[in-house]
């Protein structure tokens, strides 16, 4: 059975992000259209519906890298910031969206507080996580037939 692992990053957190948009509990805070999504970026993300990209991808990571806290997904998500006339230094993305993304993907059952370790994926995360990486793999055999040993 094919796993997140065999699909694509990007194609897979694209067909996520529809079906993020058909569950109820996730929905975007009304300060995201004026947030910036850290303090390495200049202006507010302008990507319509970026919110349930993120949590697909919040949802993704998990799935690989859980147990995994939010100082963790903190420092993935940030990107490099110029000050001044020296070289470009790391910062950390912003915590609040991580924290509210991850509070809705756990109240919709898709990933669970572990204590002191972090998140971690449910068994209905998983399960949908599965079922999308079968479906996706399905369609790209039948673009590219050289990918059925993957099957």
């Amino acid at each position: 059975m094919p796993t997140v692992y065999d699909i694509p990053p990007d194609i897979l957190i694209e067909r996520l992000t529809e079906s993020m948009k058909k569950i109820r509990q996730i929905s975007p805070p009304t300060w995201t259209a004026y947030v910036k999504t850290g303090s390495h970026t200049q202006r507010p993300s302008q990507q319509e519906g970026w919110w349930y990209t993120r949590c697909a991808s919040l949802l993704r990571k998990v799935y690989i890298n859980g147990p995994i806290g939010l100082t963790d997904l903190e420092s993935v998500y940030g990107g490099k910031k110029r000050v001044g006339y020296s070289g470009a230094g790391h910062r950390d993305a912003g915590g609040s969206i991580i924290r509210k993304g991850l509070q809705q993907l756990d109240s919709a059952g898709l990933v669970m507080h572990d204590g002191i370790k972090g998140r971690i994926i449910t068994d209905k995360g998983r399960s949908l996580l599965d079922k999308l990486s079968t479906e996706l793999l399905k369609e790209l055999v039948k673009e590219n037939p050289l990918l059925s040993r993957y099957q």
